[in-house]
C-alpha cells in the first residue's frame, strides 16, 4: 500500500479532525501524521485496527503452532479425534 497521498502535517489534522475521523471511516485507509517534516504517527478508522489485530491474534496462533510442530509436540490424529468425541459424549 501506498501512503505518499495520504500524508498530513498534524496542524491540518487540527484543524480538520472531524473531516479526517469521517474520512478515515470512509475510504478505511491509514492516514500518515507528520510533525516537523518527520512521519510521527499513523491513524486509522477503528474497524481497520480490529482486523488488523485479528489477523495478528492469527498469526500468532500459527506461528506457536509451528513452534510446537518443531519442537515435536505433536499428538496423533485418532488421540485428537478420540477425545474430542469423549468430550462430545460427556457434554
Amino acid at each position: 500500500m501506498q501512503y505518499a497521498t495520504q500524508v498530513q502535517p498534524i496542524s491540518y489534522l487540527k484543524a480538520n479532525a472531524a473531516a479526517v475521523l469521517a474520512r478515515l471511516s470512509e475510504q478505511r485507509e491509514p492516514l500518515l501524521i507528520t510533525q516537523n517534516g518527520q512521519a510521527k504517527a499513523v491513524l486509522q478508522d477503528v474497524a481497520s485496527y480490529e482486523e488488523t489485530q485479528e489477523t495478528l491474534a492469527l498469526l500468532k496462533i500459527l506461528a506457536l503452532g509451528h513452534q510446537d510442530a518443531a519442537a515435536g509436540k505433536l499428538k496423533p490424529l485418532a488421540e485428537v479425534e478420540a477425545r474430542l468425541r469423549a468430550r462430545r459424549s460427556a457434554a
